[in-house]
């Protein structure tokens, strides 16, 4: 590896550590930003664009699935290619993506921009951490980390409201077209930072390529299930899925330099973790997309109401997962791992069975988001800890990538399959909900055949008032199952981190934060 020049150990940054930490927060703040503020915009891009909950569902997989196949492959790039440069492509490949997002007219192309907005993502987010690990003297380098977690904690913290804001006083457009100014400067940061590299370093490409395919394969699949059934392409969709995965596996257990080395997963820490990870990950990425839909259909939220509706995540998160942290390194993290995910399921299903207690955010929202900040904030920094000791300190940086790579994968999946719930609930309330409200049978109907636009249906004029209040009913109704079922999946990883860890604290060894 080459680094910049040796400087006296000092409690002070040195220059090239201070450029290199402001390049870094600000640029893996936008991909941050991107993968949580884009929520809080989907209703009014849907209302514009015309788009159906599988066009929805889209928006948010096509940048998922990007960015969770290629984020070990944009690691690998900037070890071989030089990280600054792998770190200022994706910062251009990622602005230029955000403007082509802001000036789409049609849903087509803003799925296909977003798709590439996760390419550039998957090159500059591997980047922080690696490039702050090799600028840093070893003696700073805890130091730089934490810096850079709780400055790009407080940026996640803000993009919700800040995008409910730009919604609210301008355009969902303003979402991506605020990536610009972020860019420009990371890229002026970027002049000061020095480069290095890994020689002999080289990306997997036949893994990036059969991954892809199995992930989207498997999105696809799931997705297009809720509005066309099980037909011949959704049938292709699945194969396609499954020989990526098989292919995929054979050749990461024969290749001299897997992107996922298979032998990690004989560790039963590692194992587990990451079953943890894809339980729990793939839940709140599906409420995490799904909730400001049904606090702005359903509920009737502002955007910027929506966008803050889970601040008390953020803040519990930010607030006590240090704390939690330090208290795993002392005890071990089978506890926290055990009643983390259980209590973040719990907070899970609050969110959907929140409404029946009232109205109001106090009501429905408040009790949940509390309980599931409180048990992601029990969670987060001990299973960073966990995956990266499982892995040994040789291995610790590869651990750390996969499991970051689990968690974006169990997002994608989880918000295609969780949909399919989602639309068919939905179709289900509204023939239940209309029926009550005793609007005719071609209205009823009407709204059934629409039923994957979500909450922007358009009911006949003779629906009138009781026809649109069982239309947010029945949404809501969809919403309480997903909310449900994301809170089973919790539970199942607490499960997982109880047996998985068990009598296995010596396998815990080093600390860290997941990007």
């Amino acid at each position: 590896m080459t680094q910049p020049a040796a400087t006296p150990r000092s409690s002070l940054l040195t220059p090239a550590e201070r450029w290199t930490l402001a390049a870094t927060v600000v640029g893996s703040s936008m991909a941050f930003l991107d993968g949580t503020v884009v929520n809080v915009a989907l209703t009014a891009l849907q209302d514009e664009l015309n788009a159906t909950a599988a066009g929805v569902q889209w928006v948010v997989n096509a940048y998922a699935l990007l960015l969770a196949a290629l984020t070990l492959t944009g690691g690998a790039l900037g070890d071989a290619y030089g990280r600054r440069k792998i770190y200022g492509l994706g910062v251009v490949i990622f602005a230029l993506a955000s403007l082509v997002c802001g000036l789409a007219s049609s849903l087509s192309v803003l799925i296909a921009a977003r798709a590439v907005q996760g390419i550039g993502a998957a090159l500059l987010v591997p980047g922080s951490l690696a490039m702050i690990g090799a600028v840093f003297d070893p003696g700073r380098r805890g130091r730089g980390v934490g810096l850079w977690s709780a400055a790009s904690s407080v940026m996640t913290l803000l993009g919700p409201v800040a995008g409910g804001v730009l919604v609210d006083a301008g355009s969902w457009r303003w979402v991506f077209f605020i990536n610009l100014p972020l860019a420009l400067g990371v890229l002026w940061l970027l002049r000061r930072v020095p480069e290095t590299q890994t020689p002999g370093a080289r990306p997997d490409w036949p893994g990036a390529v059969s991954i892809t395919l199995g992930l989207g394969g498997l999105a696809y699949a799931f997705t297009r299930t809720g509005e066309y059934g099980w037909d011949t392409l959704t049938w292709a969709s699945m194969g396609v899925s499954v020989v990526g995965f098989i292919f995929f596996l054979w050749y990461e257990a024969r290749t001299e330099k897997p992107m996922l080395p298979l032998g990690l997963f004989r560790r039963p820490v590692f194992a587990g973790t990451n079953l943890l990870t894809f339980l729990l990950y793939g839940a709140l990425g599906a409420v995490g997309l799904y909730l400001p839909l049904y606090l702005i259909g359903a509920l009737g939220y502002s955007a910027t109401a929506a966008g803050a509706a889970l601040l008390p995540l953020s803040l519990l998160l930010a607030g006590l997962s240090g704390w939690f942290g330090a208290l795993a390194d002392k005890y071990g993290p089978r506890p926290f791992l055990t009643a983390g995910p259980v209590l973040a399921g719990v907070g899970f299903a609050l969110l959907g069975l929140g409404r029946s207690w009232g109205g109001s955010y106090w009501a429905a929202i408040f009790p949940g988001a509390l309980v599931l900040g409180f048990g992601m904030a029990l969670t987060v920094a001990p299973l960073s800890s966990a995956v990266m000791g499982s892995a040994g300190r040789e291995l610790s940086g590869v651990a750390s990538g996969v499991n970051n790579a689990v968690a974006r994968a169990a997002g994608l999946l989880a918000v295609a399959a969780l949909g399919l719930l989602l639309v068919s609930s939905y179709r289900s309330a509204l023939v239940t909900r209309l029926d009550a409200a005793g609007v005719g049978a071609e209205i009823r109907q009407s709204a059934v055949r629409q039923a994957n636009r979500l909450t922007d249906l358009t009911l006949p004029d003779g629906a009138g008032q009781p026809g649109r209040l069982a239309v947010q009913a029945a949404f809501g109704d969809a919403f309480r199952n997903v909310a449900l079922a994301s809170g089973v999946l919790g539970v199942l990883g607490g499960v997982a981190g109880f047996f998985f860890l068990a009598g296995r604290r010596e396998e815990v060894e080093s600390s860290g934060d997941k990007v």
